[in-house]
């Protein structure tokens, strides 16, 4: 028994481990990874080393458990991590969203542009996925096919039907996956999730958040097709999507404007609909409707200056999502989202630093008193850094196979929510949306926009 331990390596470990867990019918079953070294390394591949890739990185780096193993992308700067060769046209037009790089490794790291290959790498336990909305689908579950522990940026995905297989993928091959909706590692939203639900503001009828960012008047510019810059791969960035001509106010970083590749009801709606429904203890809304439009910013933007979204919650409640690029200033009176319940306002602050109540008096006909206590919290100072928790998580679960705080069941119904956002806009339509078999009822044209064609030879497996 103890030649035969000694023989096992990680990798058959991580396949142990995994076969013990489908055997207790739950990746919550407390299965250790008890044959773990204590200095033995969980070894990383990330995919997508853009600005959140690299922030990612960062974060993982700090865990003295990480061993960085592989980078991949599509534009060789970034893999090679030499800020010196980034197009200078991209570095001015960016202002600081190019990561500055030149990180130092202790081991040798092997460098890909194709993510495949970074899959192939056999000794990888887990890989990080921080690419462009429309490569998420085809990368996790690609991930998932080849044996490895996913840690995936949100939103999910780009459709909803890519969201399903996604979660299918998981399950089948048992793996462990955390989306980046790093609130849920918050302890402060952990605590309103119980609290709000047993009426600590009333009953909730309302809840709001917004973004704000006044891009007025230009936006992200209007830029002519031109080449790409030298060492990206456009064809591969791309992927599923279909062939067009480059633009600079593409990629990087500015993919968020364009439809096709991701939105900022993606980009920062997720978010709040997440924290909103993870508090308010809902799945999914029964209603949907949208307004907005390109307004005031004239740019070459696909996606509304100015949007605002009605979701309709089971539990009757309406979750309102505004995203405001055409205006500044704050739209709540206090913290990221507001929470209106019968008895005051709950106001969690910025990435649950912590909350403020605000008391509610009695309207007409009403008593005039305050009905409960105004009240101010403050999150432990170890739990600011909510990636930094979330990654600690992802790594926790990876030894212990259990579920991760937010898994792809969890990232799929939160991103749900921006999709279906998103296609209520984009068809000017109300929707009714049938939460336990994922489809839109009687709404054809709504109906299309759950998924669409992949360039080839791209899949989904």
């Amino acid at each position: 028994m103890e030649k035969k331990q000694k023989e096992t390596t990680r990798r058959n470990f991580l396949k142990n481990s995994a076969a013990a867990t489908l055997a207790l019918h739950t990746l919550g079953s407390p299965v250790i990874r008890s044959a773990l070294g204590a200095n033995e390394k969980i070894r990383v591949g990330f995919i997508g080393m853009g600005n959140r890739g690299t922030q990612l990185l960062m974060g993982f780096m700090k865990q003295n458990d990480v061993e960085i193993a592989a980078l991949c992308d599509v534009y060789e700067p970034y893999i090679t991590r030499d800020f010196s060769q980034v197009d200078q046209r991209l570095i001015k037009s960016l202002k600081g969203k190019i990561p500055k790089m030149g990180e130092k490794f202790p081991g040798k790291v092997a460098r890909y542009k194709d993510f495949r290959r970074l899959l192939d790498q056999k000794d990888i336990d887990a890989v990080v996925i921080s690419t462009p909305d429309h490569w998420h689908a085809i990368q996790s579950i690609m991930a998932c096919q080849a044996g490895k522990d996913v840690y995936v940026e949100k939103p999910l995905s780009i459709t909803i039907y890519e969201g399903r297989k996604m979660v299918e993928a998981a399950e089948k091959y048992k793996r462990i996956v955390q989306v980046g909706l790093h609130r849920r590692s918050s302890e402060i939203y952990r605590q309103l999730a119980k609290d709000v639900p047993a009426g600590k503001i009333g009953k909730v009828t309302v809840a709001r958040a917004y973004r704000v960012s006044n891009l007025y008047p230009n936006g992200i510019g209007r830029c002519p097709d031109t080449d790409p810059p030298k060492g990206l791969d456009w064809d591969m960035w791309l992927g599923p999507r279909p062939m067009r001509p480059y633009k600079d106010n593409i990629t990087p970083y500015m993919f968020r404007w364009w439809r096709a590749y991701s939105s900022q009801m993606g980009n920062w709606g997720v978010h709040y609909c997440d924290a909103i429904r993870w508090v308010l203890g809902e799945q999914a809304p029964i209603s949907i409707s949208a307004h907005g439009g390109r307004f005031a910013v004239d740019d070459d933007r696909t996606i509304p200056d100015t949007m605002e979204v009605i979701f309709e919650l089971p539990s009757g409640v309406l979750l309102n999502f505004g995203q405001y690029e055409a205006s500044g200033g704050p739209a709540l009176v206090s913290g990221e989202i507001e929470f209106r319940g019968t008895l005051g306002n709950l106001y969690p602050g910025g990435g649950g630093s912590g909350y403020e109540i605000i008391p509610s008096k009695g309207g007409q006909f009403q008593q005039r008193e305050p009905r409960i206590k105004a009240e101010i919290s403050k999150a432990p100072t170890s739990n600011r850094n909510l990636t930094e928790s979330h990654i600690r998580d992802f790594l926790d679960c990876i030894k212990t196979r259990r579920r991760c705080r937010c898994d792809m069941e969890t990232g799929h119904r939160s991103t749900t929510f921006a999709h279906l956002g998103n296609i209520a806009l984009a068809t000017k339509s109300r929707i009714e949306w049938d939460a336990k078999n994922e489809r839109i009822v009687d709404n054809k044209e709504a109906s299309k926009l759950l998924h669409y064609e992949y360039r080839r030879p791209w899949t989904l497996g």
